[in-house]
């Protein structure tokens, strides 16, 4: 083989075998690192499916613990029931499941069978069932509670049955309630997402899926004991359990497999390889499972192998490219002589071809024909040269065209007078004597001066005609037609006209339907207000009662229910509190004080309120010292950072929760950025955004303690109001930092402190024996609340009402020493105005107590200003003692 022919080979060989090898390389490094990114994200997709089924299935936990402590249950297990008992009975499950959306409702005795149901209308009603074969009916029985997945016996509809034993007052079991809850809604919202989504039990029996060919699917054989088991039970009625036909190629890191499934021809499955991912639901023996196809890793896969064969092209392209340039110097070398020796050849003929051009251009400069200047033809504009006496010396014909001028007053030497006496007597040159026109444009054309303008003719044509004086003597003038431009303009001034008269229409609908949005929102406003107010008053009458029935609970079990309602009720209005601070903050209702604050004063009071409660979660609070200033409302800051702690200690299980502030450079000038750091769970990516949104949560909390979702809605719109940003970063598995970044301040700015003026009173009720005291106020339960708690304080509650009773009780002389005061009190009455006529009465102005559902800055302060107490409902009961025993011990 020759030489070059074997260089060529090898070449090619290199070339293939490099390509092949780079794309089988790339190909499986993107393949990996495609297919572990997929992995993680269908975990995250697989926990938030998870918590959506816990959530669905806690919704409806406590119902049947709650049905067992009803009075009426279990006196109906006690003895036989007439029909019209039964009744009864199933009119009252009918509400509960109504009022819970549950699928069925049944109460039935200790052999199994159904007292009655909430179906008790329906054709397959469950009274006087028997289940006692049913596991749930034998674990509530042996245990006192029972779960179950199954389809109904009676029904032949599938769901999820919660028991709890009904006991007597001895503990002796009478009977158990059951709820059967229906999950074929959890499957409808599985259809959005293209993967396919399964849960399966103990056994391995796929009982929900996103897809109807995938239910009753077996990932596992049954050994003969489970079958028999089943059957038993009949938990799957008589619904065929075919098996899956799968095979496992690959096991990865996290968990996940790669699976490749057999298609029948009733369950259609993904082609080739797809992802299988598992994961256990906690507090049951189910799986939850989520089978996602990999096209996307294997076209990463192929535009990886794609972009491999690519770069070792371009090198190998590259390496000989290199070596074709030197090959190509060589040649250079060689070949400069012969070069050389061709361009002295052909220099001497250039410079002949050169003397030939010349000698032609200087004929072709004198050639003119009867001042018809060839070298002007070509221009599109009419040209006229004029010399220093004023005489044609050369035109074009397009100046010839413009004016029409006759041939015979064309002639080199003419004056210039001549043609514009002729334009004259054409009207060309405007009104007015002609010869004073004449003589004021020859008096311009001997001046010499450069001029510019537009003439208008009488057939619409628009002339531009600009003049400029030669270097030896005369004037050249050029007439160019720009009638199409102009009327170009007029069309575009036309259509700017129109533009801007439907940018005005526009803007008028614009700022109509604004004023409209604002009105909306003030309405919504006022709705959001006044909805908050009215159910803040049975709230408040509530955690009064509450505080009350603690004090006549002995046992511990009673203490512990009156704790956990009172916890409910704070939590219920935490949540409406927050409602109306959104409301307020987008209405803009809510007053900015924006001053120098230092910052170590108030991280310390932080580190006071939530240090015992960190450390009664196994957590350490930790506030970094800090002598920074800071320009913000101090008020407002404060709540962002409250929400941040409060949030850190309620995800971190561990570790500790640092505040700290780094400063940093921004455009605007010198920020300080306040952190808070937590060893939580950490956010995902995904839901960083979405966290900072009304009624969004993570649900990797304290189960006691989980917020309502809006802590963080009101930290961003508290950022946004400020001006502060708002920020946060996270690591799964690591924990997160919240962090708001506020503009530095001046130190000598800084107001002092108002001292604190504590009122120091004994711990005991003291202050209110003795005293008397009136409650005003409009809501019923509200009045009888805070009269039975002051009473038991030892304080007197003559009159306990509404503004009428108030003034037809009124009585000179006997004014009480406190007044209980509502804002609104129904009917037009104004709690302020009521109570000044009450003084007129009295004639004495005792001391008064704002109790209100109103959350208004301005109502705070003008309390202050007339030395009036406020608290805002609902009221909590150590608050209104310390704030009336505060109030009558100022008076003594």
């Amino acid at each position: 083989m020759p030489m070059p022919s074997l260089r060529q080979f090898w070449t090619l060989f290199t070339l293939l075998v490099g390509t092949v090898l780079s794309m089988w390389a790339a190909s499986q490094w993107a393949w990996q690192r495609s297919l572990h990114d997929e992995s993680e994200s269908v975990q995250r997709q697989l926990a938030l499916y998870g918590q959506t089924l816990a959530q669905r299935i806690d919704r409806y936990r406590t119902l049947p613990e709650v049905l067992a402590l009803d009075a009426q249950l279990q006196d109906a297990l006690r003895r036989p029931l007439r029909p019209a008992e039964v009744e009864q009975l199933n009119r009252k499950l009918e509400q509960a499941n109504g009022a819970s959306q549950s699928s069925t409702l049944t109460l039935l005795d200790r052999r199994g069978m159904a007292v009655a149901a909430s179906n008790w209308r329906s054709t397959t009603s469950n009274v006087g069932q028997d289940y006692s074969f049913r596991p749930y009916v034998q674990q509530a029985l042996a245990q006192g509670r029972g779960s179950f997945y199954g389809i109904g016996v009676t029904t032949g509809e599938p769901g999820y049955f919660l028991s709890q034993a009904i006991r007597d007052d001895s503990g002796q079991i009478l009977g158990l309630v059951a709820i059967k809850i229906a999950l074929q809604e959890l499957e409808r919202e599985w259809l959005q997402t293209p993967d396919i989504v399964l849960a399966s039990d103990a056994y391995g029996v796929v009982f929900l899926a996103s897809q109807d060919a995938w239910r009753y699917r077996l990932l596992e054989p049954l050994d003969d004991d489970q079958r028999r088991e089943l059957n038993a039970t009949r938990q799957y009625s008589d619904q065929p359990l075919r098996p899956l036909d799968l095979r496992v190629d690959d096991h990865m890191d996290n968990g996940g497999r790669l699976v490749r499934l057999q298609p029948t021809s009733d369950m259609p499955t993904p082609a080739g390889r797809v992802l299988w991912q598992t994961q256990p639901l906690p507090g049951t023996p189910w799986q939850l499972h989520l089978v996602h196809a990999t096209h996307s890793s294997l076209t990463d896969s192929r535009w990886a192998a794609a972009s491999g064969a690519g770069g070792w092209l371009a090198l190998s392209l590259l390496v000989l490219f290199v070596r074709q340039r030197q090959r190509l110097d060589r040649l250079r070398q060689r070949s400069r002589q012969e070069l050389e020796t061709v361009l002295q050849q052909h220099a001497q003929e250039l410079r002949t071809a050169q003397d030939g051009i010349v000698q032609a251009a200087q004929q072709a400069a004198e050639q003119t024909d009867k001042g018809l200047s060839r070298s002007l033809e070509h221009l599109p504009q009419g040209v006229v040269i004029i010399d220093a006496d004023l005489r044609l010396v050369a035109w074009n014909s397009r100046y010839v065209q413009l004016f029409r001028f006759p041939a015979d007053l064309m002639q080199v030497g003419r004056p210039i007078a001549d043609l514009l006496r002729h334009n004259a007597r054409r009207g060309l040159l405007g009104p007015g004597p002609v010869e004073d026109a004449i003589e004021r444009r020859l008096a311009h054309l001997r001046s010499g001066t450069p001029h510019l303008h537009e003439s208008a003719k009488d057939d619409g044509t628009v002339l531009e005609i600009r003049g400029n004086p030669l270097p030896e003597g005369g004037f050249v003038t050029s007439y160019a037609d720009i009638t199409s431009y102009k009327n170009a303009a007029r069309e575009l001034r036309s259509l700017a006209d129109a533009l801007e008269q439907r940018v005005s229409d526009r803007t008028r609908d614009l700022d109509a339907a604004r004023r409209e949005a604002e009105r909306a929102n003030r309405s919504k406003t006022r709705f959001v207000a006044a909805a908050v107010h009215d159910l803040l008053q049975p709230l408040n009458a509530a955690r009064m009662f509450t505080s009350l029935l603690r004090s006549h609970l002995h046992d511990e079990a009673g203490r512990h229910t009156a704790d956990s309602i009172e916890g409910a009720l704070a939590a219920q209005d935490a949540i409406l509190n927050s409602l109306l601070d959104i409301s307020r903050m987008e209405s803009g209702q809510l007053d900015v004080h924006i001053r120098d604050v230092p910052l170590g004063p108030l991280l310390q009071v932080l580190s006071h309120n939530f240090g015992v409660l960190a450390e009664s979660q196994g957590l350490t609070l930790r506030c970094v010292p800090t002598r920074a200033v800071v320009r913000t409302d101090e008020n407002l800051l404060r709540r962002i950072l409250q929400n941040f702690v409060s949030n850190a200690i309620r995800y971190s299980r561990r570790g500790r929760i640092v505040v700290g502030c780094r400063r940093v450079c921004r455009p605007e000038g010198e920020h300080l950025r306040i952190e808070v750091h937590d060893q939580g769970p950490g956010i995902p990516e995904a839901l960083q955004r979405e966290i900072f949104e009304e009624f969004r949560r993570l649900d990797e909390g304290r189960a006691d303690d989980r917020g309502a979702g809006l802590g963080l809605a009101i930290v961003e719109r508290l950022g946004r109001l400020l001006g502060h940003e708002i920020g946060l970063r996270s690591q799964l598995g690591r924990g997160s930092v919240f962090w708001v970044c506020v503009p530095l301040g001046d130190a000598a700015a800084v107001q002092p402190a108002a001292p604190a003026t504590n009122a120091l009173y004994s711990p005991d009720d003291a202050p209110l024996q003795g005293h008397s005291a009136w409650v005003i106020e409009d809501d019923g339960p509200t009045c009888a609340a805070t009269q039975a708690l002051l009473q038991r304080w030892g304080c007197a509650v003559p009159l306990a009402g509404g503004a009428r009773q108030a003034l037809e009780h009124a009585r000179p002389g006997q004014a009480p020493q406190l007044v209980l005061l509502d804002v609104h009190l129904g009917a037009g009455h104004l709690g302020p105005d009521v109570f000044a006529e009450l003084c007129q009465r009295w004639g004495q102005s005792p001391a008064v107590i704002l109790v209100t559902a109103e959350r208004d800055a301005t109502l705070r302060r003008q309390a202050a200003e007339r030395g009036w107490g406020f608290l805002a409902k609902p009221v909590r009961a150590p608050a209104l003692r310390a704030l009336v025993s505060q109030t009558l011990l100022r008076m003594r």
